[in-house]
């Protein structure tokens, strides 16, 4: 069964990092000369900034991303794609979508052909320490002084933003779901967001694939009220996720029109003798 994030997946980014990036470029350097993932909770010697690690670990992310979600369309004969460009839905070359599942492999792809978007939100989880060419695990993100992955107020305002102006850019893209994926929690300022967020069709949830984000079983959520957030805890958890997610066509809708606009058009939808069809009148209409 394949593996979601864990300490032996950041262990993994960091033994491959090395083979061509200095230790300079992934840690901190203490005051001790101490090589950090972050700064621990409570240090108050000189802190550097860390440029360096934000590229490789994005890269990282997103090409792992890319494999687990190859393993969940496998049986679909279905493509993950990392990167992928689609000017029509707002995903030009300059800001691809991090991993996209289609119809084709190809980098550069047709609205019709993407069956859903995922935008990866996800980083370093855990401190770790460099010492005499060996990583040692310090603590879990409660230990440290950064916001790992969606724990991030930055993180998660790009991501919806992104979600929106691909929702904005065409029609096209009503059909498509979208998916925020990190490796970690969300604060507590984000719950009812997140859940608004999901109602409302912009996106179609923010999840986390790290089952243990915390130390010794520590308490973190599992999930929103409205399952606008979600955390996976099994491989199967996710699968079944996506294989509702793709098993139906859905539209994104909005518009604001008056209750007299409204009733006119969902009385011309009725008239329809199925629902399917009921939904795609209506969806012509309220977009006229």
């Amino acid at each position: 069964m394949s593996k979601l994030w864990g300490k032996k997946t950041e262990i993994e980014f960091f033994e491959k990092s090395m083979s061509f990036a200095t230790p300079e470029q992934l840690f901190y350097v203490s005051d001790e000369n101490r090589y950090l993932a972050y700064w621990p909770r409570g240090y108050k010697g000189k802190k550097t900034t860390l440029q360096s690690r934000n590229a490789l670990i994005g890269d990282f992310t997103e090409r792992w991303t890319r494999d687990l979600i190859q393993k969940v369309v496998n049986s679909k004969g279905l493509f993950a794609v990392q990167g992928a460009i689609c000017k029509e839905i707002a995903l030009p070359n300059n800001s691809p979508a991090d991993v996209v599942i289609s119809k084709t492999g190809s980098v550069h792809q047709k609205p019709e052909d993407i069956l859903a978007i995922i935008e990866v939100k996800m980083s370093v989880v855990w401190n770790w320490e460099l010492k005499d060419d060996k990583l040692i695990c310090l603590g879990d993100y409660k230990t440290h002084q950064g916001n790992p992955g969606l724990l991030r107020s930055d993180s998660m305002l790009k991501a919806i933003g992104k979600s929106i102006n691909i929702r904005v850019s065409s029609f096209k893209a009503s059909r498509i779901p979208i998916v925020i994926m990190g490796n970690t929690p969300i604060t507590n300022n984000y719950y009812s967001k997140v859940d608004q967020l999901k109602i409302a069709g912009i996106v179609q949830g923010f999840c986390s694939i790290n089952p243990e984000p915390l130390d010794d079983n520590g308490e973190n959520i599992k999930k929103t009220k409205e399952n606008g957030f979600y955390r996976y805890d099994h491989f199967n958890e996710l699968q079944e996720f996506f294989d509702n997610l793709l098993s139906e066509e859905r539209s994104f809708f909005s518009s604001m029109k008056s209750k007299k606009e409204l009733g006119h058009i969902i009385e011309l939808a009725n008239k329809e003798d199925s629902y399917e069809k009921k939904a795609e009148r209506f969806l012509k209409l309220i977009k006229e």
